[in-house]
């Protein structure tokens, strides 16, 4: 468990006269091992929120969706998941690749439930735990360090509607991202999408906003 309270997280506890109960989780919560129904709750999810920090402390959150199961667990300390094809920006890779410290939370909506797990990261950049993933540039590896489970109650109740249309088939194959039509962006393009790009079509930021509104994007 790793998981700690500085002087800040202490001061705030005895100000709101928490410190029993902060204690309480830390001995009854906390844990460094994956239970196996926490295990088939991340293998049911598809997606998650990650959480990860530059070399100088500044945080950065994205996103992360796929097919259900996309987030692989290894073993009980041990997960794993694809790196997709993105903007070219890697922030969450380069920060995994500076500091390695992770934070996963994985919520399901419709039957609200939330389960936080904090690691140590790597960037996989080839090999056969990258090809394992249908469509991935790279995987990444978190060897887990502290999972628990949150309160639900504040999780708004949402419907799941459908599957984007960009995660990679089974053969890797996966749309062009419209963005990567519009006219100031080609240009820039790495140069296996230039082609694709240019054969879609050119379109201008005011008609990407358009399909972005017409949800076609």
């Amino acid at each position: 468990m790793t998981v700690t309270y500085g002087p800040e997280h202490l001061a705030l506890q005895q100000e709101h006269d928490s410190r029993g109960l902060a204690e309480l989780w830390q001995q009854k919560l906390i844990h460094g091992e994956l239970t196996p129904e926490e295990q088939a709750f991340i293998a049911s999810r598809d997606m998650f929120f990650l959480a990860t920090v530059d070399g100088e402390g500044k945080p950065t959150v994205s996103y992360k969706g796929g097919p259900v199961g996309f987030v692989r667990v290894l073993d009980a300390v041990t997960l794993a998941f694809p790196g997709y094809d993105g903007n070219g920006m890697f922030l969450s890779a380069g920060n995994i690749a500076t500091t390695h410290s992770v934070g996963m939370l994985f919520i399901d909506f419709e039957t609200p439930h939330r389960l936080r797990v904090q690691g140590e990261a790597e960037v996989v950049r080839e090999g056969e735990l990258v090809a394992s993933f249908p469509g991935a540039a790279y995987a990444l590896r978190v060897r887990v360090t502290d999972a628990f489970v949150n309160c639900a109650r504040y999780i708004h109740r949402y419907r799941r509607v459908e599957t984007s249309r960009h995660v990679p088939q089974a053969s890797g194959d996966q749309p062009l991202a419209e963005w990567k039509r519009i006219d100031w962006v080609q240009p820039h393009l790495p140069s296996r999408d230039r082609d694709p790009a240019a054969a879609a079509g050119e379109l201008t930021m005011e008609e990407y906003g358009a399909k972005t509104a017409a949800c076609d994007t």
